[in-house]
């Protein structure tokens, strides 16, 4: 995955009703290594990273380039919303398209954080780079992806078998 190309960054904040959606600061060290920690965060994502590993790798101010949004709730981190070019995706479909990708602590689960964020970050991208095609991938075992993804208007492209699961790519149209 590259960046987001000749996009300035990092914008500035954007504001939803609930949430903060900015660039990431050394004080989210900790919510990424719990993200990338977390066994209910990694289930559709093949599994937690042992946290001593993560520790040692993750930098001060962890997940700093273009397309990486810290998102929080008063205050505190709860998540993160990426926004990549999908360049050595494995499926045709997808190669060279925007990719949207997101990871909630469970706290965060079930009030409706990552559809405001996700939503917010995709209208800011048609903002900077109006008229691309932006593309999800989820298990299709990931309930609540895969009405995220509807919600969202992402439409079904194709399923695929990869990392010994059924895989949804779905691709939201320019201009939604």
């Amino acid at each position: 995955m590259d960046d987001l190309g000749a996009v300035s960054w990092p914008p500035a904040p954007i504001r939803t009703e609930r949430l903060v959606l900015r660039a990431p600061e050394a004080r989210d060290r900790a919510a990424f290594v719990a993200l990338l920690t977390s066994p209910e965060v990694n289930a559709y994502l093949g599994g937690p990273r042992a946290r001593d590993e993560v520790e040692r790798g993750l930098p001060a101010a962890p997940e700093q380039w273009p397309g990486s949004f810290a998102v929080e709730s008063d205050g505190a981190m709860i998540g993160q919303v990426l926004l990549r070019r999908a360049t050595g995706h494995r499926r045709p479909a997808a190669a060279g398209k925007l990719d949207l990708g997101y990871l909630f602590l469970p706290q965060a689960w079930g009030f409706g954080y990552a559809a405001e964020a996700c939503a917010a970050a995709l209208d800011w991208l048609a903002g900077v780079l109006p008229g691309e095609p932006v593309v999800l991938t989820t298990q299709s075992a990931n309930a609540a992806s895969m009405r995220l993804a509807a919600k969202l208007g992402f439409t079904e492209v194709e399923r695929f078998e990869a990392w010994d699961a059924e895989q949804w790519l779905g691709m939201r149209s320019p201009g939604r």
